[in-house]
């Protein structure tokens, strides 16, 4: 296993914050991407301090470029990004007004490609490197309501990755999407979810729908297995870091509530290879492309 230098964004918290640690407790060098390093997310930052392995907390805000390019440059060396930062909203699809959802476009997939403009000539040039998406089952499994706004822009998120894959890989950068599932503990994801600004048009639900929206998290909850730990999908991560290049899986799930975004995924994984073959373009996949 090579040990490499990785970037993860929005590692003060959930999956990122669990993924640092995993990467670092295996030997990697680790960048901890977070915004706010002096107020907001400072005790996040100061903890690091206290973890085992080469663990830095870096300033990087995805929602502007300027922070983000300044955190790049500020790493003298880079194999892998993790695109981890992400922000979840609970509500009425209706009620969020254009506005917050070009903010959270802003920061579920806008900040990818922020990412990506400020790493990509760095991992071009050098001829290697990792793009790891963390995704989510909701773009392809049981996608409960009430979520839209989150499940639209992972959904974008998706897209984006599957595409960068075929265009990178020919620079030796290998692509991997890691699918969470509803994660309803070990997590702040609910506990933290926006809400939708327009509070008239939200109240207009609560007539036909009630309490749905408190019972949501309780009702995926049940789905889970009581000894899901949110851990496994850091782990998963840190896994497909250390795999060669050209081993790694195009899309890997961890999903204890088994939504069925795993199956879905694994037809249009395989309908996107035999596309590719029949355009004569399958040097863009790599083995493991399709389950």
């Amino acid at each position: 296993m090579a040990l490499m230098d990785v970037l993860v964004t929005g590692a003060s918290s959930g999956f990122g914050a669990l993924t640092v640690r995993a990467l670092a407790a295996r030997g990697h060098t680790v960048f901890a991407g977070m915004r706010d390093l002096q107020h907001r997310n400072a005790a996040a930052a100061a903890a690091l301090r206290d973890e085992p392995g080469d663990l830095r907390a870096v300033e990087l805000d995805v929602t502007d470029q300027g922070s983000v390019d300044a955190a790049v440059d500020g790493i003298e060396h880079l194999d892998a990004v993790v695109h981890n930062a992400g922000h979840m909203v609970l509500g009425p699809a209706e009620a969020f007004t254009p506005e917050q959802w070009v903010e959270l476009y802003d920061v579920n997939v806008v900040g990818t490609q922020r990412v990506n403009r400020a790493v990509l000539p760095r991992l071009r040039e050098q001829g290697s490197g990792l793009l790891v998406w963390v995704g989510s089952s909701s773009t392809r499994g049981g996608c409960p309501p009430f979520l839209a706004p989150y499940f639209a822009a992972k959904a974008a998120m998706d897209a984006l990755a599957v595409s960068y894959a075929a265009e990178v890989i020919r620079f030796g950068i290998d692509t991997t999407i890691v699918v969470p599932g509803a994660f309803t503990s070990g997590t702040n994801h609910f506990a933290h979810a926006g809400a939708p600004a327009d509070a008239e048009r939200a109240a207009a639900y609560d007539e036909r729908y009630g309490t749905f929206m408190d019972e949501l998290a309780p009702r995926l909850a049940s789905l889970t297995p009581a000894d899901a730990d949110a851990g496994a999908v850091a782990d998963e991560i840190a896994r497909v870091v250390d795999l060669p290049f050209g081993e790694r899986p195009l899309r890997t799930h961890v999903d204890p509530s088994r939504d069925g975004s795993e199956v879905v995924s694994a037809v249009a994984d395989r309908i996107r290879v035999e596309f590719f073959r029949r355009a004569g373009i399958d040097d863009l996949l790599t083995p493991n492309a399709a389950l």
